[in-house]
């Protein structure tokens, strides 16, 4: 059996209130309310596809910059020549290493045109992280932003790297908005290549033709998941192709329509809620390198996007820019937002000052984005025990149960895990049997994902979310794993123990704490901790707040008690 055809179920579960779908009656009447047919073979058909249906179409605007279908296909080629000329294979794994930059999407088609995988990789990700991911899925090939080669630069050496180029967030566009990029210039980068003269080098020439499979990967998605370590989440084409087909129909989205690319492209949200849907289309993909509300909401105005998909906290900061008004969002009439709790006061704020409406969608990277959605026009209920609003129901051809400790599924409005099982669930992870065993693999051997997050399911068929059955953090819909902050804390001399858990915050949902208690005789203060993780971690993981203590208070074995700080 292919990974696809386990993918689409089996014989599943035992038949059961979740297996009879109660939430397709909260389906649109224009919703699918079978089985989805997947329409390409692979990610990379549908982009010929729409090459060939729209090669004019502006892919990309990218502040007074654009990049049509048929460049892109142009570059993306020569793109592949190059890499297949440096030895890549089919099969090889290449970083990516950048910010939201129309180059991601040239790499990204023409790995693909190469036979091989993309790796995204976070680009606020530091020595530490990057080598983890690089080692775990043995990349043969990088392409990182010129400014963050100093820490690339450090760690390819030490890796299976044998390929590495290097681009500027400055090409593209000419405009340099002062308040992004204040002073940053063209950088030499010892021991890469420069994309752009690499693309001028072999543009007009295109690669040997591969051919791919739903069942080949697409990319590799690092999540710390629930277990701890990071894992890559093989997403296959299928996945691809099936989810960005859900964005198409579930959001009504269309060729005159457009995407806001708030999202950062290296995260799920972004490579099939911004890039996919884009390819698929296609339509024009609005990109403003990193988030910074005041550019945003002038790029916003200027582009006239129609559609996005962004953390809540992206909203909020929206909310509170310079210029934010009702005729500068006009365009937005299709928001969603997704990976971390939504507050109801927020959706109404956001609906009073704006008019629109945000809907919710859930999903991790494992369910390749979304596997739940408030459908379009729809308004989410309020648990009211709670005050938690939903997070949507079940996309198409999808079946999520909720299952107690004990394994059986649980009665509507019973609280228990969150089981995904549907065409957009990953086969595996990346050379982890035992954690594809754990996390992906249900009765029969059915692929479906424990999520590890706890919730219930109304009599109506929708779900909210209400807790997370491990430790993971989810600070602003990035999520943290507390041992790997502590690692990092257990690197001062002067730190014994260090303990990690998250706190309410009203920005972030949640953010991270630590309680540490230190060295005898040795003597530190909590804000040069804070700086020395800053140093060593992405900026989302390492703690705001960290509380000394004489003793962090343990189990009669010795393990440090999370639950007890939590609450304090």
């Amino acid at each position: 059996m292919s990974a696809t055809d386990t993918q689409r179920g089996g014989a599943g579960p035992s038949s059961s209130v979740y297996e009879s779908k109660p939430w397709l009656a909260r389906y649109r009447d224009d919703y699918n309310h079978g089985a989805v047919t997947i329409e390409f073979a692979s990610a990379l058909d549908m982009v010929r596809a729409a090459v060939e249906r729209d090669p004019d179409c502006e892919i990309v605007r990218y502040f007074d910059g654009t990049l049509t279908m048929r460049e892109l296909d142009e570059l993306s080629d020569a793109f592949a020549v190059a890499l297949v000329e440096r030895g890549f294979a089919k099969g090889d794994r290449l970083a990516t290493y950048l910010q939201n930059i129309p180059q991601v999407l040239v790499v990204v088609v023409g790995t693909w045109k190469a036979g091989g995988i993309v790796v995204s990789v976070n680009p606020m990700s530091r020595q530490r992280e990057l080598t983890t991911i690089l080692t775990d899925c043995e990349a043969t090939a990088i392409v990182s932003q010129e400014d963050l080669w100093s820490i690339a630069g450090e760690v390819v050496p030490n890796t299976s790297v044998r390929t590495a180029f290097t681009t500027s967030p400055l090409e593209f566009q000419s405009r340099h908005d002062e308040r992004l990029f204040s002073g940053m210039e063209r950088i030499d980068c010892d021991g890469a290549e420069d994309l752009t003269t690499v693309l001028g080098q072999f543009r007009g020439r295109t690669p040997e033709p591969v051919t791919l499979t739903g069942d080949d990967v697409a990319f590799l998605g690092y999540t710390s998941g629930t277990t701890g370590p990071p894992k890559g989440a093989m997403n296959t084409h299928a996945n691809i192709v099936f989810n960005a087909q859900t964005y198409r129909d579930w959001i009504q989205l269309g060729r005159d329509d457009s995407v806001f690319g708030v999202a950062p492209l290296f995260h799920i949200t972004g490579v099939v809620g911004h890039m996919a849907i884009a390819l698929l289309l296609p339509c024009p993909l609005v990109l403003a390198y990193r988030f910074e509300p005041g550019v945003v909401v002038d790029a916003i105005r200027e582009h006239r996007p129609t559609f996005s998909i962004g953390s809540i906290t992206v909203f909020i900061a929206m909310m509170n820019a310079p210029g934010a008004d009702r005729d500068a969002l006009s365009s937005m009439v299709k928001v969603y937002s997704g990976g971390a709790p939504i507050p109801p006061s927020t959706v109404k704020a956001f609906s009073d000052q704006f008019g629109h409406y945000i809907h919710n969608f859930y999903g991790l990277t494992e369910t390749n984005s979304p596997s739940h959605g408030v459908p379009l026009g729809a308004t989410a209920p309020v648990d009211e025990t709670s005050g938690a609003l939903s997070v949507g129901v079940p996309i198409f051809d999808t079946v999520v149960r909720i299952v107690r400790d004990d394994g059986v599924d649980a009665e509507v409005g019973e609280v228990g895990e969150i089981v995904t099982r549907g065409p957009q669930v990953v086969p595996a992870y990346w050379g982890k049997p035992e954690e594809t065993e754990k996390a992906l693999r249900g009765p029969g051997g059915v692929v479906e994902l424990k999520t590890g997050d706890v919730g219930y399911m109304d009599a109506e068929g929708w779900f909210y979310v209400v807790d997370r059955k491990k430790d993971q953090i989810n600070a602003g819909g990035y999520k943290v794993w507390p041992r790997e902050v502590e690692d990092v804390l257990y690197e001062h001399p002067a730190v014994r123990e260090a303990a990690v858990v998250g706190v309410p915050d009203e920005y972030r949902g949640e953010t991270v704490k630590a309680f540490v208690s230190l060295r005898p005789g040795q003597s530190v203060e909590p804000d040069e901790l804070i700086a020395f993780c800053k140093e060593r971690m992405s900026a989302y993981k390492y703690p705001r707040q960290i509380e000394l203590r004489d003793e962090l208070p343990k189990t009669v074995t010795g393990k440090l008690l999370r639950r007890e700080l939590r609450g304090t």
